[in-house]
């Protein structure tokens, strides 16, 4: 958004604060959801690919793992889930799993 007021040139004026954090937030939040919802409803025909990976925050050093969906439309964030001081076995990662394909539904997974 930037680029394109430096682009406009002197006197156009960028969004105040007030906007940004209000009008134009509030539609750029309908805008996800929309899309997350047209994306949601695509899985029952083309299914999904759940995607994890694990990060480490180097200032709390609580470890996380995050979950994404992965179809031809597109990825999409699900949730991060802390997981210091569980111990990973075969049996914590079998556990989550399960539980995450019972979120979004075992018909949609691939």
């Amino acid at each position: 958004m930037v680029n394109a007021i430096q682009r406009a040139g002197p006197g156009v004026k960028p969004p105040t604060t007030y906007e940004l954090s209000g009008p134009i937030l509030d539609e750029e939040v309908e805008e996800v959801r929309k899309w997350i919802e047209e994306y949601k409803q695509s899985w029952s025909r083309t299914g999904i690919t759940l995607i994890s990976d694990g990060w480490l925050n180097k200032v709390s050093k609580k470890k996380f793992v995050n979950f994404l969906s992965y179809s031809p439309k597109g990825t999409s964030f699900l949730f991060s889930k802390d997981i210091s001081g569980t111990k990973k076995d075969a049996n914590f990662y079998l556990r989550l799993y399960d539980q995450i394909v019972e979120e979004v539904g075992n018909k949609h997974v691939v």
